[in-house]
């Protein structure tokens, strides 16, 4: 059953993120992912934390192959330049 994510980012460095949007749609369909919708000037209704500066939905074929992408140990590089250029905090919603 297909399941989406929800991709907060509150950019740190504009460039080693871009560094990671280089990557990360390969990153993604490696794993049967893709990008639904991305904005990077979010509508922000309410933050418990630090105001993400783009949010992104993501679609996955199922729970595991979001799990697989983000622990999938050839993508540790793209991860990790994803979490040096902003903190990031990645929600999967159920089907």
């Amino acid at each position: 059953m297909t399941v989406q994510a929800l991709a907060m980012i509150t950019v740190t460095d504009r460039e080693t993120l871009g560094a990671y949007r280089e990557r990360a749609a390969e990153a993604l369909a490696k794993h049967g992912g893709s990008v639904i919708a991305a904005d990077p000037e979010p509508m922000v209704l309410e933050a418990a934390n630090d105001v993400p500066n783009i949010v992104a939905l993501l679609s996955f074929p199922d729970t595991d192959a979001a799990r697989a992408w983000r622990e999938d140990p050839a993508l540790a590089e793209v991860h990790a330049l994803r979490n040096r250029g902003g903190k990031s905090t990645i929600v999967v919603l159920p089907g």
